[in-house]
Order: structure tokens, then C-alpha cells, then sequence
């Protein structure tokens, strides 16, 4: 491809649409996963968060030939991204009446980011790898561009959760919902998978109303307890 061609702009602008809307899931996991840290640990948080989701998503980039060949890979990745789903979803102080050291409460925070940066940036690898069409100029312009994506678009959800706790759900419901994507993708399921593509959506009803209805029988739990 012919640097700065118009099929080369015609890539970088389909890299930037991707961004768009794969980066988001990373801003979601960053938010969810720092609301309950102070606030000078929340920024900490989302600035290590990106450059972890960077960091993952440029090893996976080199490797992404190679993962795919790893049977059951986005069946297990998809399980995992549900159970981080409801995880986050779970109440701030849900730890048996003692609230946790703020060191503590950080390092989880950075541990479930990168975990589930690791499960999403598989997707997000993919799609920027097939749009650059070898180019490995643009995919990493494509890295790039998702940085001030990833952090802007975390600052931004963290602010309005903190106003509307409810985006919590809807949140964690899009993570249910890329979940669910990975595993219906899965080659291994595919024969079993695809004659019956029509009720793909029962499937993520459940699953996502699965996670929204344990989050919330979560919350309700914690707030039924004594003080």
C-alpha cells in the first residue's frame, strides 16, 4: 500500500472508526474498575490503565497470528470477560464489613484492567490488523490514536458515573454483550454455532441479563446489611 495514497487514508480512517468503538470497551473496564479508588488514585488509575492497554494490545498485535491458532481461546476469554463483568458490578466496600487498604484497592483495580484489556485487545487487534492490510506503519498509528480515546473516554464515563451510578449497568451490560461476541465467534463452536445464528439473541439476553441481574442482587445485599 502506498504511503499517504488514498487507499492508504481510506484504511487509517476505517483504523480510526475501529478505535472508536473497540477503545471504548477499554474506557469502560478503566472507569468500572476505578470508581471506587480516591480521586487522586482514580487519574493514577486510568493513566496506568491506558499505558497497560497499550502495553497489551501492542504484544498482541505481534503475537495475534499465533493466538488465533489457540483452540477454545475466545470461548474462555468471552467466560472470563463475564465473570470481570459482574466483578465490577460488585458494591464498593462488599468486603465483610472491613474496608480494604487503598494500596490494596488500587492494585485490584489495575489487575482487573489488565486482565480484561488482555481479553478485549483481541478484537481490537484484529480489526486494526485486517484494516492496515500490513501496513505496519498504520497499526501503529492506529495504538496511538486509541490512547487519548481510552483516557479521555474513561474520565468521562468515571464523571457520570459518580453522577448517574446507574451507567454502572449499562456498562457492565456492554461487556456482557462483547462477551458474548467473543464466544459466538469461537471457531470451535462455529459447527454448532451457526445453523442456529437466528436465536443468537436469546443468547445475549441471557448472559447480559445474567450479569445485570447478579450485579444487582449484589447492590441489594449491600445495602440490606447492617451499618
Amino acid at each position: 500500500m502506498e504511503l499517504f495514497s488514498q487507499q492508504w487514508f481510506a484504511a487509517l480512517g476505517a483504523i480510526i472508526l475501529i478505535d472508536l468503538v473497540l477503545a471504548g470497551d477499554n474506557a469502560i473496564v478503566i472507569a468500572l474498575a476505578a470508581r471506587s479508588l480516591p480521586p487522586h488514585l482514580q487519574r493514577k488509575a486510568i493513566m496506568w490503565g491506558t499505558v497497560g492497554a497499550i502495553a497489551v494490545r501492542s504484544a498482541m498485535t505481534v503475537i495475534v497470528v499465533w493466538l488465533l491458532k489457540i483452540p477454545g481461546l475466545l470461548l474462555i476469554g468471552g467466560a472470563l470477560l463475564v465473570w470481570i463483568a459482574v466483578k465490577l458490578l460488585k458494591p464498593e466496600h462488599d468486603d465483610g464489613g472491613e474496608n480494604k487498604h487503598t494500596a490494596s484497592n488500587f492494585w485490584e483495580a489495575m489487575r482487573t484492567i489488565i486482565i480484561a484489556d488482555a481479553v478485549m485487545g483481541l478484537d481490537n487487534v484484529l480489526g486494526v490488523a485486517g484494516a492496515a492490510h500490513g501496513s505496519f506503519l498504520l497499526v501503529v498509528i492506529g495504538l496511538l490514536i486509541s490512547i487519548p480515546i481510552v483516557v479521555w473516554g474513561s474520565t468521562m464515563i468515571l464523571k457520570l458515573i459518580e453522577r448517574f451510578p446507574v451507567i454502572m449497568y449499562l456498562g457492565a451490560g456492554v461487556l456482557a454483550w462483547t462477551a458474548v461476541k467473543m464466544m459466538l465467534d469461537e471457531p470451535l463452536l462455529k459447527p454448532w454455532v451457526d445453523p442456529y445464528r437466528s436465536f443468537a439473541v436469546i443468547v445475549y439476553l441471557v448472559v447480559i441479563g445474567g450479569v445485570l441481574g447478579a450485579g444487582y442482587l449484589m447492590q441489594k445485599s449491600a445495602r440490606s446489611r447492617p451499618a
